[in-house]
């Protein structure tokens, strides 16, 4: 069979590793496809010195390389979304296949690019988009076809879940392990991203799409981050037996899908809750063959390229055929499936309250609590400090609609007994 010919955008962290994997297991990877696979064409601004392309056509304008008559392939790893979608859009437009690592690229102009790519023919692959090595997309979209996905839930950003690990392993500040995070190159100077969940929501966008056959919408996914995760949220939610995770959750009901990204309790004993440092990890549960995980590193320069490699793989199998396999998953979208506003989503809560130290105040808040039909499961009552007249109080409560328990937290910071702002984490089972 004749070769294929691969031109790489982008020699970063990803650009590199999937060079140099792909040129060190050349011989290997070419018998898996069938077909001899080369880089024939690198684009990138400037070299990288962890790679070695003496020798390789390397150009400075990443457009030489989808304009090359040459390539088949466009592997796209420059990032960001205006100059990437520029450039998916024309390969496409040449008639070349395209693979890519960039969640964001998917999230926000993924209908676009998928649209145009079959118009003209080609596929658009991006396993690695989505939690790096971990080959999820490709369970989703394939190995789970026969299941009726009933909800998915997902560490999917390796910076929040190590923060989150060392607050719990050490008893040290989210501000203090943000700082160190930065330093190790878990996190960018701006960890926005990170540390308040678009870079999950990117993602869960993603994987809801392929779930549900709803099209790509990033902007209804309710998106929550970290940074008001204190050291003792983190110890009461251990004393109630949960830990708190960074997860991005999909589930469908009855009355549509939930796509929401936000700090969440989760019982100790859970497999989801046992993942910790920079590892991601994401249950599905289909109605057929119940809880499945897929863990694994969510970043890095090898583990990310395995996934471009293996989309690469499956493009250079049907190089010369149409593609066989839907980008989102479905060759018909789900008709009429709306995505739920978060005041409708259903789930238990966690609240922390700063409350004075004074007789009647828990009745006062019980009585709020259920004139808004929310009951309580639990209560951390601590002693108050010598040195103050307040303490705090951790209640667990019952499952209940978000807009009620928005209309509770109203009703509680609204009391003089109630000293700030009351914290507020969502609480999932995640059983089977």
């Amino acid at each position: 069979m004749k070769r294929v010919n691969i031109g790489i955008c982008g020699l970063g962290t990803v650009g590199s590793g999937t060079f140099n994997v792909l040129t060190r297991n050349q011989e290997t990877i070419s018998r898996r496809a069938g077909r001899d696979i080369q880089i024939t064409h690198i684009g990138a601004r400037r070299d990288n010195p962890a790679s070695h392309t003496a020798g390789y056509n390397v150009s400075r304008d990443v457009f030489d390389v989808v304009r090359d008559p040459e390539v088949q392939i466009v592997v796209e790893l420059i990032g960001g979304t205006s100059v990437a979608k520029d450039l998916v859009l024309e390969a496409i437009a040449n008639g070349k296949h395209v693979v890519t690592a960039n969640k964001a690229l998917i999230a926000l102009h993924g209908n676009e690019i998928f649209q145009a790519a079959e118009a003209k023919g080609v596929t658009v692959a991006f396993e690695a988009a989505v939690a790096g090595g971990i080959p999820v997309i490709k369970a989703l979209r394939e190995g789970l076809v026969a299941n009726e996905v009933n909800w998915l839930a997902g560490i999917i950003n390796g910076t929040g879940n190590f923060i989150l690990t060392e607050m719990r392993e050490k008893g040290r500040a989210f501000l203090d392990v943000l700082a160190e995070a930065q330093e190790l190159g878990y996190a960018e100077a701006d960890p926005t991203f990170d540390v308040e969940g678009i870079d999950a929501a990117h993602k869960l966008t993603i994987l809801a799409s392929i779930a549900y056959g709803v099209p790509l919408q990033f902007e209804s996914v309710y998106t929550e981050g970290i940074t008001q995760i204190t050291q003792d949220d983190v110890q009461y939610a251990e004393e109630l037996g949960y830990r708190i995770k960074h997860l991005g959750i999909a589930k469908r009901g009855q009355d549509g899908v939930e796509m929401r990204v936000h700090p969440t309790l989760v019982p100790e004993q859970r497999l989801l809750a046992n993942v910790n440092g920079v590892l991601n990890a994401i249950l599905v549960h289909g109605d057929a063959v119940g809880p499945t995980m897929y863990y694994g590193p969510g970043a890095g320069a090898e583990a990310t390229a395995s996934s471009v490699i293996a989309d690469i793989v499956d493009v250079a199998r049907e190089v010369d055929l149409a593609h066989p396999v839907p980008h989102l998953g479905y060759h018909r979208g789900a008709e009429g499936l709306k995505v739920l506003p978060m005041a409708e989503v259903v789930t238990s809560y966690y609240l922390r309250l700063q409350v004075t130290d004074e007789v009647g105040v828990m009745a006062r808040i019980a009585n709020i609590l259920s004139d808004n039909e929310i009951n309580i499961e639990a209560i951390i009552q601590k002693e108050p400090q010598p040195s103050d007249d307040t303490v705090p109080l951790i209640l667990l409560t019952q499952r209940v609609q978000e807009q009620k328990m928005n209309k509770a937290i109203t009703e509680l910071e609204g009391q003089t007994s109630v000293i700030g702002k009351v914290t507020r984490i969502r609480v999932e089972q995640l059983d089977g």
